[in-house]
């Protein structure tokens, strides 16, 4: 079997890597050969061995063992050949693929038209894949962003100060709202709902005016204003596969805040931090799961699906539920809870 990491790294990803070794080598009697670099590996046919003594230490250890990036075989007009070829010369049943949208996407797509054998686990810290209830880092980058909302309430009300702290979420505002919710937030902003800057200044002034000088403002690097309601500026860059170069809203949101209230107004950009680092016990425990679902599931000829947590259970679902789909936030979640916090 072979296995490879794909897109962003994400706290978890050595600890699914550990489990499908563990299960595969010791109970299964499986050979597991890792893919350095995602699919770039595939093709070029780099590779490291997976083994348990390999993988000893790795549980809480951020990042991924394998390299990350961006990329599909089908990007190349000889990739998916390649892609072949390496299966065949190695002598693999198939790959496992962990990644987010974009990997899972890539493949189902694989999969569906050339039919190359891949199982999917889902990853990302912006627990935005359709068709589980959560991915393995999205609880780490949720307390990293927590830990970080609590420091800054000290110091906003040590100044009398609004902090605007931009948390990541491209296309979903859960790691925003979730954060927002545990650390207290005065106001969220997430992509789902487009904001109005006179309502966020509001509602500070009217909290201002109640004796509390000092707010968090939480918001997702996705989140948009409402059509008209602030200058855009220049469009933003893209990277090579087309993707908005995101970062900056926060600062935007912080000067508008500024100007129109005359609060003392500073903006805290987490970035990747929220990405790095060692894995909550939650994670660790999720990640070890979908890693022996994954290989179970291989072992079940499962191929064109990915693992899935389902409730408390999980579970197998197809690619094709998750493939060039992404999940908003619960609205539920938004407007009946967050939002009743909210000055």
């Amino acid at each position: 079997m072979g296995v490879l990491t794909g897109g962003g790294d994400c706290p978890g990803l050595n600890a699914v890597i550990r489990a499908i070794v563990r299960k595969g080598e010791r109970v299964l009697g499986d050979d597991i050969v890792g893919f350095l670099d995602a699919w770039d590996g595939v093709m070029d046919r780099r590779t490291m061995p997976l083994t348990v003594e390999s993988m000893r230490g790795s549980l809480p250890r951020g990042g991924t063992v394998l390299g990350t990036r961006r990329g599909s075989p089908l990007d190349h007009s000889d990739g998916v050949e390649r892609v072949r070829t390496t299966i065949h010369d190695l002598g693999l049943d198939g790959i496992i693929v962990i990644g987010g949208n974009g990997s899972l996407t890539v493949a189902e797509l694989l999969h569906r038209e050339h039919g190359i054998p891949v199982l999917g686990v889902p990853k990302t810290i912006d627990n935005d894949i359709v068709g589980t209830d959560l991915t393995f880092g999205f609880n780490t980058a949720v307390q990293i962003a927590t830990d970080a909302i609590d420091r800054l309430h000290t110091t906003a009300e040590s100044h009398d100060r609004v902090m605007v702290v931009e948390v990541m979420g491209r296309n979903s505002g859960w790691i925003a709202t979730h954060a927002g919710i545990a650390g207290g937030a005065t106001v969220v902003l997430v992509p789902e709902h487009p904001f109005d800057v006179d309502q966020v200044c509001e509602r500070l002034t009217r909290r201002h005016s109640r004796g509390r000088y000092a707010s968090i403002v939480v918001v997702a690097e996705g989140a948009v204003p409402v059509e008209g309601s602030l200058a855009s500026g220049s469009d933003p860059e893209v990277d090579r596969f087309g993707h908005a170069r995101l970062g900056g809203i926060g600062h935007i949101v912080a000067d508008e805040i500024g100007r129109r209230t005359g609060f003392e107004t500073r903006p805290v950009l987490l970035g990747h931090v929220q990405r790095g680092g060692t894995p909550t016990a939650f994670d660790r425990v999720l990640s070890t799961r979908f890693g022996v679902a994954a290989i179970d599931a291989v072992h079940g000829g499962a191929w064109g699906s990915m693992v899935a947590l389902r409730g408390s259970e999980i579970v197998t679902v197809p690619l094709a539920e998750a493939a060039g789909r992404s999940r908003p936030v619960d609205l539920a979640l938004f407007t009946d809870v967050a939002e009743i916090f909210f000055a």
